[in-house]
């Protein structure tokens, strides 16, 4: 008799198990380096605008935050900014982020980081029944309701976005 694979889970998903929250989620083989959120959802064939992607900024009152956004969509810092009350925000250089946050680039999610980071939804989530995130790693993306993780982030929804 054949042994069974055992399905690795990654932090965020043991998390999403501890906190009792339906979530599926999609593997997928990385050849070369990442590239990008799209090649990602091209990759397995997922509509664009129910993909979102995690970035990571410092604010101008030196703490840092997590704003998770639709991956075609550009970042506008001073929605963000506004959002989290503070001047003004930047992102993080990508050297930084494994240190903070315990992700790498193309595997980085809010739910599971080292601290638990102020953290904004694009409000483009809100009219959505599921939305795709990293899951925690190259090669795995999360499929879950924008509620299910507004409430495992204690994330808000924010207009985050360039118009």
């Amino acid at each position: 008799m054949a042994k069974k694979e055992k399905e690795v889970k990654t932090n965020a998903m043991r998390i999403l198990d501890r906190a009792g929250v339906s979530y599926t989620h999609e593997s997928y083989e990385v050849e070369g380096e990442f590239v990008d959120g799209i090649q990602t959802a091209d990759h397995l064939g997922l509509p664009h605008e129910l993909v979102y992607k995690t970035l990571v900024a410092v604010g101008s009152d030196r703490n840092h935050y997590v704003f998770v956004i639709p991956i075609e969509k550009e970042l506008d810092l001073k929605k963000c900014a506004k959002s989290v009350g503070v001047k003004n925000v930047e992102l993080i250089h990508v050297k930084e982020l494994f240190g903070l946050t315990g992700y790498v680039r193309g595997g980085c999610t809010a739910i599971g980081m080292k601290k638990n980071f102020v953290t904004r939804l694009d409000a483009s989530a809100k009219d959505l029944d599921k939305i795709y995130i990293s899951g925690g790693k190259i090669g795995c993306q999360i499929r879950l309701a924008p509620s299910d993780f507004l409430k495992v982030t204690r994330a808000e929804l924010a207009d985050l976005v360039m118009a």
